[in-house]
């Protein structure tokens, strides 16, 4: 591996146009005189639409366009927005209802769209949608993550949207009867609202007989497909771009209804249209992610080994099918399903539940965080009922290094894994050993320390197909065209800094262009963790193709056999010939010989194989027994990233995943009242982890190479996520635990926790 041995901890070269305000974000790229768009929105969670008057609101001041489903329909507009399916059980499909891109006869959650006023200013856009009348009839709501309450979709009877199941249940049940012991636990996993820096928005231009929409998104390829499909237009008619973008963590993965009346109006009025989403209207209207409760059980033999896994879960859809909304608990929860743990006998069972609610669906991680906090809870409270060492625990079932490539009960195949020596590396560098000194000096203080484990293993979802094409261009630069999109993971650094080490061109000189369906023919986008790992295996082979195109080139200019000339990362070189050119020399003599075809290349290759990146986080958090409030003390984090291409930027995306986690364990708390009204729509009530919530986070890299890439990489950009809300849940439960308390569940909000403490405390009286 010593070609990628190059690996250094270059700083961000995007940040400086970031930090200066000179970054390019959709709501400052829309084209100048462009219209105004502004959703009427639902104000209530369930009801029947009995009248909708927009007829005001069309003759107020500076309106060009007012929409209703019922114009979209009458234009031949696809209203529905469909989202994936899942099997189930019985083999037939999930539930299907259709998703308006405007609410037509009836409204299913709080801030629902379904009137889009079009106009000269925002203010005349907003004042225009107070004119209009909407009557309605309100409907039962239903809130509830189980079959029954009133009806949300007739497709969906009891509100369940599927039952699904993966592994062997029959001989998961006879390995719990015939087990020495077995251990239970209910876990709830919370409801977050994403919040990304930069809200959602978009705008959508005419360009002759082509449409353009730029918006906030993950990928251009499956948002210019849906929309030309919605809007009855050929793909090739359809322009797609994605600006800069200020955070997406899953949630700006899909497709939404706004840009879909976005681009009509723009259409429509032959104008450009744009619109941007104001804090509490996101909050209302993007999607959420987690909300579901599991009961894990663990059996093991006498040995305390673990013998089989069982997993039933509920899990809140919000009201619609969201893009990904149903694979999301099912499918990507079991790629992790039994961990780094060697177990083959399993049950996953997954029931879906439609709510009067915001709709669910990826957010950093997308169903692994969910099946490792569940998994490791779990371990946790098993090892506290064995009366074992929960680091014991983990390493008597760890799967051995000797056993790799491991194929799970779930199907995976780990290529490799070295769990034990990570797990020891992190003992080190948490100071695990010091851990009873300190919760001795707290407990002196009238203060409660605990220390949380959890031991995670990621799988890379997505494409396993991408390209790259590098172009050089007349200025004396380069740039390469990808097919995945930066969210702020620092691409632009990465991907130059990749094929500067392979190509020995400066960095400086390299441009990454990305997020453009006119000028990259495909990609898949970002998610799953699937970006460096895929896009700079294309850059490899289109390095390939480089090197091969150019060799019989300069092998006639050396004078030399073809055969003879090797490039060496930096120069191209032939025994006999003083001739040494870079590539950037090597263009420019091409060039000047009117060699065209050599200023162009590109390649597009599938990864065979996924990469499993692993680690161990550690956590320690203080208890104040009189408020309540939680205090995050140490973290230490020991990954397996495989060969790293930029040290400091892989820290940085683990200690992003890390806060997001702690936000979600300790500060973040969604709370919809019994009406559907969400009572925590603005950062008032909806509180983020500040500075003084996290501690400083340490990162170590233990590598073990992945055999899945000839770079030996695995993805990172949701581990931190993946590991950090088990890490800190188990520390909250072992910080409680001699205080009898035996059921601790996200967020660990002050009042909850003083309420845990006192309700033991009144059970003990």
């Amino acid at each position: 591996m010593e070609k990628f041995g190059k690996s250094q901890p270059v700083r961000r070269v995007e940040d400086v146009r970031f930090l200066t305000g000179r970054g390019a974000y959709v709501d400052d790229t829309a084209p100048k005189g462009a219209l105004y768009a502004w959703f009427f929105r639902s104000s209530v969670a369930h009801a029947e639409i009995t009248g909708l008057d927009v007829a005001d609101a069309r003759e107020a001041p500076g309106v060009h366009l007012v929409v209703t489903a019922d114009d979209l329909a009458a234009a031949g507009v696809d209203l529905n927005i469909a989202g994936a399916t899942v099997k189930n059980r019985d083999g037939t499909d999930g539930a299907a209802p259709m998703r308006p891109i405007l609410a037509r006869d009836r409204v299913r959650h709080v801030g629902e769209a379904i009137v889009m006023v079009v106009a000269d200013s925002l203010t005349q856009a907003r004042d225009a949608a107070e004119m209009i009348g909407l009557d309605t009839e309100d409907l039962p709501i239903s809130l509830g993550v189980a079959e029954g309450g009133p009806t949300i979709h007739p497709e969906a009877p009891g509100n369940r949207a599927f039952d699904w199941g993966l592994g062997d249940e029959a001989a998961t049940e006879a390995a719990f009867k015939a087990a020495a012991r077995t251990v239970s636990l209910e876990i709830a996993d919370n409801r977050v609202i994403v919040n990304s820096m930069e809200p959602r928005g978009c705008w959508a231009a005419p360009e002759g007989d082509r449409l353009h929409l730029a918006f906030t998104g993950q990928g251009v390829w499956g948002m210019k497909d849906r929309l030309a499909k919605a809007l009855g237009m050929q793909p090739e008619d359809v322009r797609v771009t994605i600006p800069d973008v200020g955070g997406g963590f899953g949630m700006k993965a899909m497709t939404y209804p706004e840009y879909y009346a976005v681009a009509f109006a723009a259409r429509t009025l032959g104008r450009p249209v744009r619109w941007m989403s104001d804090r509490s209207e996101a909050m209302l209207s993007d999607n959420g992610g987690r909300d579901l409760v599991s009961v894990a059980e663990l059996a093991f033999d006498a040995d305390h080994r673990i013998t089989a896994y069982r997993v039933t879960t509920r899990c809140n859809l919000g009201a619609y099918n969201s893009q990904f909304g149903q694979p999301i608990q099912t499918q990507l929860f079991s790629r992790v399903l039994m961990g780094v743990y060697d177990v083959q006998t399993t049950w996953l069972g997954v029931q879906g539940f439609y709510t009067n609610t915001t709709p669910v669906d990826a957010y950093r991680g997308a169903g692994r965080p969910e099946a490792i906090y569940v998994l490791e809870r779990v371990m946790d409270r098993a090892a506290r009922e064995l009366g074992l060492d929960p680091w014991d625990l983990r390493r008597k079932n760890f799967i051995a290094p000797d056993k790799f490539p491991y194929k799970t009960a779930t199907g995976e195949v780990y290529d490799v894994g070295d769990f034990n020596k990570v797990l020891s590396r992190v003992a080190l560098q948490a100071d695990a050993a010091g851990f009873a000194a300190r919760r001795a000096a707290d407990a002196g203080r009238g203060l409660m320390r605990g220390q949380g484990l959890c031991y995670y293993i990621e799988s890379i979802l997505g494409d396993p197909s991408e390209g790259a094409k590098v172009v050089f261009e007349e200025d004396g630069g380069v740039a390469i065209y990808v097919g995945t999109q930066s969210n702020g993971q620092g691409h632009e650094t990465v991907y130059a800094q990749f094929l500067s080490d392979q190509t020995g061109i400066p960095a400086a000189n390299i441009r990454v262009v990305q997020g453009d369906s006119d000028l990259i023919k495909m990609g898949g986008g970002t998610g799953g963790s699937r970006s460096v790992t895929v896009q700079n295996n294309a850059t490899l082979a289109t390095v390939a193709r480089m090197i091969e195109a150019f060799t019989p080139y300069l092998a006639e200019k050396m004078g030399v056999d073809a055969a003879r000339v090797v490039f060496d990362d930096e120069r191209f070189r032939a025994p006999g010939s003083n001739l040494t050119p870079t590539f950037l020399e090597a263009a420019e003599m091409a060039r000047a010989d009117g060699r065209s075809d050599l200023l162009t290349h590109e390649a597009r290759v599938k990864l065979e194989a996924r990469s499993f990146p692993n680690g161990a986080h550690v956590a320690e958090v203080i208890i104040d027994p009189d408020t309540g409030v939680v205090t995050v003390d140490r973290y230490t984090v020991v990954d397996d990233f495989g060969n790293l291409i930029n040290p400091l930027l892989a820290e940085g995306q683990v200690h992003g995943g890390v806060v997001q986690g702690i936000g979600q364990a300790i500060t973040e708390h969604v709370v919809f009242d019994e009406d559907g009204q969400l009572l925590t729509a603005s950062f008032m009530d909806y509180a983020l982890p500040r500075a003084d919530d996290v501690p400083m986070i340490g990162f170590t890299s233990e590598p073990v190479p992945s055999t899945a890439n000839i770079m030996g990489m695995k993805g990172c950009g949701e581990a931190g996520t993946v590991g950090a809300l088990a890490a800190i849940a188990n520390a909250v439960q072992d910080a409680v635990w001699d205080r009898g308390v035996r059921q601790v569940d996200m967020p660990f909000t002050p009042l909850r926790v003083w309420t845990m403490l006192r309700d033991d405390a009144v059970a003990a009286e």
